[in-house]
């Protein structure tokens, strides 16, 4: 494995993450509900994971190396349509079962349930949960010998809780050099800016104040993502990615607006993001 992609991956990833990003946008205006901005904003950092970095299985089960798969767990489960449309690609499931998304009786819930759907690690969506939980399977892996990466990825408004440092000090004090994790630096949530609502600051820097290995990266740059994994990948210490992203990307009207945090385009906003995503 080389720590840099070929052109000819680099088209095939834009053109997936294109892909994805319509999907998403149609799951959500189908359901009349979800969360576009965070979605989005993730696509390009999921793609890498799930088609180039990740040891994983579809058939799930069904393989007999299934144990020491890498884990993934969604900390920042609100983005689930993200989630589920990469699954969805890999061939978790048929991409016709998108538009069930929200719906009742789906497996795909808005937010990622382990007892509706094979592949999902966890259920998530408390946010500050997903790295205390990862810091468990990475224990977990380490006494059952297995040598598999945990991912988790997290949004950067979710790490104004305290959960999360807790987390990261566990991880330091156990060297758990098995454990990567990402933010979704969108720098928006909810409320409007993360500096405003609560400021991070220098996530770098706390990270490694806890005893992590730590990287910024574009987080839309497909070569950038894909070194940033490599690189983790070889670490002696639990590691951090820091990505510098845009909530609602590839949709103009969207992008850098929180108000696209958590709510659906209608059938005219549909249609032009449709357009700007050929």
């Amino acid at each position: 494995m080389t720590n840099t992609l070929q052109e000819a991956e680099i088209k095939t990833l834009k053109e997936v993450s294109k892909k994805l990003r319509r999907e998403v946008l149609m799951m959500i205006h189908n359901a009349k509900s979800g969360h576009p901005g965070g979605s989005l904003s993730a696509i390009d950092i999921l793609n890498v994971l799930f088609t180039k970095c990740m040891k994983h299985y579809p058939e799930c089960e069904k393989n007999s190396d299934y144990k020491n798969r890498d884990r993934f767990i969604l900390s920042k489960g609100h983005a689930s349509a993200a989630l589920y449309a990469i699954m969805a690609h890999c061939g978790y499931f048929s991409e016709e079962e998108l538009l069930t998304f929200r719906k009742l009786g789906s497996r795909l819930q808005g937010h990622p349930c382990c007892n509706k759907l094979k592949g999902i690690e966890v259920s998530t969506g408390s946010l500050g949960q997903g790295l205390s939980i990862g810091c468990g399977m990475a224990l977990g892996l380490r006494l059952d010998n297995i040598n598999s990466k945990v991912y988790v990825y997290m949004g950067d408004g979710e790490i104004e809780e305290g959960s999360v440092w807790e987390a990261a000090m566990n991880a330091s004090h156990n060297n758990l050099n098995n454990i990567i994790a990402f933010v979704d630096r969108n720098k928006l949530q909810i409320d409007g800016s993360t500096e405003t609502v609560k400021s991070v600051g220098n996530v770098k820097a706390k990270f490694e104040a806890f005893g992590w290995n730590a990287l910024e990266i574009d987080g839309h740059n497909f070569n950038q993502i894909y070194d940033a994994v490599n690189t983790a990948k070889q670490s002696n210490k639990p590691f951090v990615i820091i990505a510098d992203t845009i909530k609602g990307k590839g949709v103009s009207f969207m992008e850098n607006n929180a108000n696209w945090h958590g709510k659906a385009p209608n059938d005219d906003e549909l249609k032009s993001a449709l357009e700007e995503l050929k």
